[in-house]
């Protein structure tokens, strides 16, 4: 039994180190006061601020800071010590359970502001904690009861109380939403009644127009052009990109088979995260998107950033403009749920029409689940499944035209992880599982492939190699939401020997338009 001098020296350690984990957090806004800075790690407010971009300018100073994923692992680890050193201590797992929030490490923070008002049922900030990794899952009625549980321990908290009345506001709306909610089966597709011929345009309209049923590469050029200078494209064109595209997807497997002739080369990229700037950029590194220099996008192209619809309308239009010059996969925000939270529903109804929203979201349900490059390369956005023993031919065989459910092989093809330790483990999202190297290896034993390039994970240098050089993680949205401080990579293999080259690249400048900034009001109101 240890002695009360060692449980004494425990509790100082996990002190001095729950001291450093906050000063990881201050390296990340190195210009906040102190004051400030512990309202960000003690306060509701911020608690839920995941929906926020920190971009903190010193005055008469064009110098910002944006904060870095690394810190936030950095922080995670020192609390992880400090939890080994002192484990009954809540705010240090309220302390962790922010920071995961913050990698989108959902799961994860609610698993450890669970174990904080365990030990402290009267620890509001641990119900804060768990009520805003709830809301960024888009789990409001479980986000709900935690906001309700800190109105009852702080009943005089202003803020507390205009941010509960919110969240059951946003609870009341969605009961009613699924109570108007017609039975899928009896749905009509959106689809059915448009008609963009239909659709005159302006006289006065100056933009990029699309002359009968053909998108050319001139009518993208000027597209992209257009869109570049804030401009809009005339609905009757995006109506019929989006249209044509459907008309594509449809046809095509869940699991779609790519081949690079010998001597020919093909590029991956992965999340996009409406990042329109940034996807330009990766077209004046490596060429527009061709037949001669084609490009797999790996999901997750919208949601976050602001020029979700300029991204998603450019990647559509060449998909139109040649099949064989871009591959499109689904991505986890590729879906209602995600784009109703996350932004790209608001900013669709922003810039197009709300009839545009029920159109993405059924073409989303068309977008293939994962690529096999060669035979040898196996793309997906998430990765791999809770059981060993899946085939490819199983894949291929998934009924994808819904929406992603909550398990299931669909589910963990757009939101596993892979982690270090061998075998499997819980997911730190919250949905799918986290997979270890060994797993890696019997799936790509047993489906006769090399090599798993797959994405949906912010990494610091745009990419990362794990399960000894068999599986790469791809992302290729710099400076992520604007406060990542990450670089974008994309990935060029070359037939037919498919080795993968890593292109890396830094983030460009955009027009003054935050991230998130379409999301809806009950959102921002936690920012």
């Amino acid at each position: 039994m240890p002695s009360m001098a060692a449980e004494n020296s425990d509790v100082s350690k996990a002190e001095q180190i729950k001291l450093q984990a906050n000063e990881a957090f201050k390296v990340i806004y190195p210009f906040v006061p102190k004051r400030s800075l512990l309202w960000f790690s003690e306060t509701f407010k911020d608690c839920l601020n995941i929906f926020t971009i920190w971009n903190v300018k010193l005055v008469n100073s064009e110098v910002s800071f944006v904060t870095n994923a690394h810190k936030y692992s950095q922080a995670i680890d020192l609390y992880t010590q400090a939890i080994e050193l002192n484990c009954e201590n809540a705010v240090y797992l309220a302390n962790r359970a922010l920071a995961h929030t913050k990698l989108e490490e959902f799961g994860s923070a609610i698993h450890d502001a669970s174990k904080a008002v365990e030990i402290d049922p009267k620890y509001s900030k641990g119900y804060y904690r768990r009520g805003a990794a709830y809301l960024a899952m888009g789990k409001f009625k479980e986000a709900l009861k935690d906001f309700q549980q800190v109105k009852r321990i702080c009943p005089n908290d202003p803020d507390a109380s205009k941010k509960l009345k919110e969240c059951e506001k946003a609870v009341m709306k969605l009961k009613f939403e699924e109570a108007i909610a017609t039975p899928s089966s009896e749905q009509q597709s959106v689809a059915e009644s448009i008609d963009f011929r239909t659709i005159d345009v302006e006289p006065q309209y100056g933009g990029a127009r699309i002359e009968g049923d053909v998108v050319t590469l001139e009518f993208i050029k000027k597209m992209m052009h257009e869109f570049k200078n804030q401009k809009s494209l005339h609905k009757r064109y995006a109506f019929q990109i989006v249209m044509q595209t459907r008309e594509i997807l449809m046809a095509l497997p869940s699991l779609v088979d790519v081949k690079v002739p010998d001597g020919k080369h093909f590029t991956v990229c992965g999340d996009i995260h409406g990042q329109f700037f940034d996807l330009l950029n990766i077209f004046e590194l490596n060429g527009l998107p061709s037949d001669e220099n084609p490009y797999l996008f790996n999901g997750d192209f919208v949601d976050r950033g602001s020029f979700s619809v300029e991204v998603i309308l450019t990647l559509f239009a060449f998909k139109c403009m040649s099949q064989s010059a871009i591959y499109l996969s689904r991505g986890n925000h590729e879906s209602k749920s995600m784009n109703k939270i996350y932004g790209f529903e608001g900013e669709v109804k922003s810039k197009l029409t709300d009839k545009f929203v029920e159109l993405f979201a059924q073409v989303f349900c068309y977008l293939p689940l994962a690529h096999v490059i060669n035979n040898k390369v196996f793309v997906v956005h998430g990765g791999l499944f809770s059981t060993d023993g899946v085939k490819l031919s199983q894949i291929k065989a998934i009924n994808r035209f819904c929406e992603p459910p909550e398990e299931g092989l669909m589910c963990e093809l757009l939101w596993s992880d892979p982690q270090s330790d061998p075998g499997r483990g819980p997911s730190k999202r919250g949905v799918g599982l986290s997979f270890g190297g060994d797993v890696t290896k019997r799936f790509l034993k047993d489906n006769n492939l090399d090599l798993i390039v797959r994405s949906h994970e912010v990494k610091d240098d745009g990419y990362e190699i794990e399960h000894d050089g068999k599986l790469i993680t791809v992302f290729s949205a710099p400076n992520y939401c604007d406060q990542m401080g990450n670089k974008g990579a994309f990935i060029r293999f070359e037939a037919p020997v498919m080795e993968p080259k890593i292109v890396t690249f830094s983030a460009v400048t955009h027009p003054d338009v935050k991230p998130m900034a379409y999301a809806s009001n009950f959102l921002r109101m936690f920012s």
